[in-house]
């Protein structure tokens, strides 16, 4: 069976490449790039946050080739996961040694709805070089609580387990995520509970990003995210430069398939307001 799962996620990663464009471009001219243009920005201590659109083949193969790409420099690479609750480490960390199933790890450490074929390939590359792999995000209950109840819901115990001086996000990502729950989302103080829940996941991913970095600063951190967390800089890297990181690099992924002129143009230039989406863009079409 482990065979055969390992086939499994290498034929996805093969088809991510299959049957589709892609293109990297400049988050700020739109020029065209490369993967070593990417990997010219990263040196020893960066973090690299990596948007994408969850359960998504193309996306996870171009996670695959973005991380060889880095350890074919040289880099020690380690990878950084949202998907993964922190306080589930201790069950990463043995099943990256040997030490616990596949199937009793996703149990312990209460993998959700995604496929994980999609991203074992990602958990797994520590193995082939000298990096890690780190379990980043907020426990579920956290969040669940906070968005229902605000912060004032959580025990003493659950409070404990919040990022040190947890901070709401900014003004421009609340109003873009204000945007995105759209006219039927909540409004008011609901909607605030919700955005302090987002909040959660970007805060609590930068302080364990950095506990890990500041452990081995000799180590790039590639982060692998959902897309809204990256975009404009507002989630994920701004919660990362406030807690004292040095050198950040976002890159964001985006299909444009079916997508007009117009569309694309707006999804891809830099805005008036916020500024560029990614410092790079990897624009697909499938």
């Amino acid at each position: 069976m482990p065979l055969i799962r390992a086939i499994a996620s290498i034929l996805i990663i093969l088809l991510g490449f299959v049957a589709h464009a892609q293109e990297l471009k400049d988050g700020q001219n739109l020029r065209p790039q490369t993967l070593q243009d990417v990997a010219d920005r990263v040196a020893p201590g960066t973090i690299l946050v990596l948007g994408e659109a969850h359960d998504n083949a193309v996306h996870s193969a171009q996670h695959v080739a973005l991380l060889q790409e880095l350890r074919g420099r040289g880099l020690k690479v380690s990878v950084g996961m949202e998907f993964l609750e922190y306080p589930a480490q201790d069950a990463l960390d043995r099943y990256l040694r040997g030490e616990l199933a596949e199937a009793d790890f996703l149990k312990e450490a209460g993998w959700g709805g995604s496929n994980f074929a999609y991203y074992r390939e990602q958990i797994r590359f520590s193995l082939g070089g000298e990096g890690w792999t780190y379990a980043l995000n907020s426990p579920r209950v956290l969040s669940s609580k906070i968005a229902r109840g605000g912060l004032e819901s959580l025990s003493a115990e659950e409070y404990a387990l919040l990022p040190p001086q947890f901070s709401r996000g900014n003004d421009g990502y609340f109003e873009r995520f204000q945007n995105a729950m759209g006219g039927h989302g909540p409004k008011g103080d609901a909607l605030e509970r919700y955005f302090l829940a987002q909040s959660l996941w970007d805060d609590t991913m930068a302080w364990k990003a950095l506990e890990a970095l500041r452990r081995d600063p000799a180590q790039v951190l590639v982060i692998i995210v959902g897309e809204f967390h990256v975009q404009y800089g507002g989630g994920l890297p701004d919660r990362l430069r406030a807690r004292g990181a040095n050198a950040v690099v976002t890159l964001s992924q985006l299909n444009v398939e079916g997508a007009s002129a117009e569309e694309i143009e707006e999804a891809t230039r830099p805005t008036g307001v916020y500024g560029p989406r990614a410092d790079f863009l990897w624009i697909s079409r499938f």
